[in-house]
C-alpha cells in the first residue's frame, strides 16, 4: 500500500514537472525569469521541474498565475501514453495529488483531450486545514462554480466570507487573495467548475 502511494506521488510530480517545463518554454520565461514572476525561488523551480521537490498548493498557485494557467493545468498530462483517444476519463486514470502542507486532495477530473474551457476537480479537504491562495497577476479571467458535496468550508474573496454546506453553490472570480477553511472536525468534500476567458484582462 505505501508502495502504491509513493508510485501515485512520483507519477503525479513528474507531471506537474513536465507542465511546468512545457508552460514556461511556450511563454519563453527563463528559471529566473519565471523566479520573478512567482516569488519561487530559481533553486525550488529547478527541484520542482526535475520531479525532485512535491510543491505545496500555495507554490503550485503561484506558478500557474505566473505562467496565466489555472491551477487545474499544472496537473495534465501530455503525455501520448497517458492520454486515451475516448472524451472521456475513467476514475483510475484522474490524477490525484495531496498538499504536503495540509494534506488537501485534489482529484482532476476532466478528459484532458477534450478541448473545452470547463474543468472539473474534486477536493477533499482536511478538518481545521486552511489554505490562502494569491491569485494576483494573471492575464486571464478565470471564473469557478464551488459545490460542496460533503461537510462545511468557509470561502473568503473580496473581503467577504461565505459558508458553505452540503448542497451550496457558490461563484466566485479567481482573482487577489483568496482563503479556504475547514473550521470543523470534519473533513469536507467539493466540486470545482472552472472556465478561463481569454481575452486579456490588460490594456495594450
Amino acid at each position: 500500500m505505501l508502495s502504491s502511494m509513493v508510485d501515485g506521488a512520483t507519477d503525479i510530480n513528474e507531471r506537474i514537472a513536465a507542465q511546468v517545463r512545457r508552460l514556461r518554454g511556450a511563454a519563453g520565461l527563463s528559471l529566473d525569469a519565471l523566479a520573478a514572476k512567482t516569488g519561487v525561488s530559481r533553486s525550488m523551480l529547478s527541484l520542482i521541474e526535475r520531479a525532485e521537490s512535491s510543491p505545496t498548493a500555495v507554490m503550485l498557485e503561484r506558478l500557474a498565475v505566473g505562467l496565466n494557467v489555472t491551477l487545474a493545468t499544472l496537473f495534465d498530462s501530455h503525455s501520448e501514453s497517458e492520454v486515451s483517444s475516448e472524451p472521456i476519463l475513467r476514475r483510475a486514470r484522474q490524477a490525484e495529488w495531496c498538499d504536503p502542507e495540509t494534506g488537501y486532495v485534489r482529484r482532476s477530473l476532466s478528459p484532458p483531450q477534450v478541448e473545452q474551457p470547463l474543468q472539473l476537480v474534486e477536493i477533499a479537504f482536511p478538518a481545521k486545514a486552511r489554505i490562502v491562495f494569491q491569485s494576483h497577476g494573471r492575464d486571464v479571467t478565470i471564473y469557478q462554480q464551488i459545490v460542496m458535496l460533503e461537510g462545511t468550508i468557509e470561502i473568503t474573496f473580496d473581503n467577504q466570507c461565505h459558508r458553505l454546506k452540503a448542497g451550496d453553490c457558490l461563484a466566485m472570480k479567481v482573482e487577489g487573495t483568496n482563503v479556504f477553511e475547514n473550521p470543523t472536525r470534519k473533513p469536507a468534500r467539493y466540486l470545482v467548475a472552472s472556465v478561463t476567458e481569454v481575452t486579456s484582462r490588460r490594456k495594450s
